[in-house]
């Protein structure tokens, strides 16, 4: 889910410590990162890359933000869950073999992860992949085949998303895999977790930890992993079908 960079609009559990402007603003650069995230792991697997984004009308906003090659998916509802379901739902029916569902609160995702997941996906037989976050919920989800079970009942946004997801695999199923734990930023101690990862004092955006500065640098920290190299900053919600 990738939602337009309008203040008040996003990630505004963020507020304070930082001003719906910043949040807005953050919001821009993750999704900026998630994005050269995928195309790093497009590198070595065959992905494409799409934004199912929200709402209809900001298609400029994202074709601006987004690199070349990624492809817009229009919203359907707003609602998460139904969100994800009708995004798998769409790209499968478009043909691809697998799609990969990814949020775009974790700007510093291992691109290892994502190529991980498509090799899973890559194998014979039905499966699911589930990254699980450390607050309950999941950062992806991969399928091979659309079942609508694994979205319905689900508790969105608690700590509950994660579990009964794998309660709805294992009714239908379906063999399920799982990924490294990694963690999604929308909260402030989140936020400082992240500024811990990225630079002793500084968060994505350049703010200082304690929050108390009153402007974004608009200059994104460039981070150099032994598993990936991405701009640090943003959030949206990306997702990237395996073909």
């Amino acid at each position: 889910m990738a939602k337009a960079s309008v203040a008040g609009n996003v990630k505004t559990r963020l507020v304070p410590p930082l001003t719906y402007e910043e949040a807005a603003e953050l919001n821009t650069c993750f999704l900026a990162d998630v994005a050269a995230n995928i195309a790093m792991a497009a590198k070595q697997v065959p992905i494409q890359g799409f934004a199912a984004y929200h709402p209809l009308g900001s298609e400029a906003f994202f074709e601006r933000v987004l690199p070349n090659g990624f492809k817009l998916l229009p919203p359907r509802e707003p609602t998460i869950g139904r969100s994800l379901l009708h995004a798998a739902q769409d790209l499968l029916a478009a043909g691809y073999g697998s799609v990969c569902l990814v949020n775009a609160d974790s700007p510093t995702l291992p691109t290892d992860i994502l190529v991980e997941t498509v090799r899973r996906l890559q194998g014979s037989g039905d499966r699911v992949v589930l990254g699980p976050a450390a607050d309950g919920g999941y950062y992806l989800i991969g399928l091979k085949r659309f079942h609508q079970r694994l979205f319905e009942e689900i508790d969105w946004s608690t700590e509950r998303v994660f579990r009964q997801t794998l309660a709805r695999a294992r009714e239908i199923g379906v063999a399920f895999a799982s990924l490294y734990e990694w963690y999604d930023v929308d909260d402030e101690a989140t936020l400082a977790m992240l500024a811990r990862e990225i630079g002793p004092g500084r968060t994505a955006t350049g703010l200082p930890v304690d929050g108390r500065a009153h402007r974004i640098d608009r200059r994104r920290t460039r981070l150099a992993r032994s598993t990936s190299s991405m701009r640090s900053c943003g959030v949206g919600a990306w997702r990237a079908s395996v073909r």
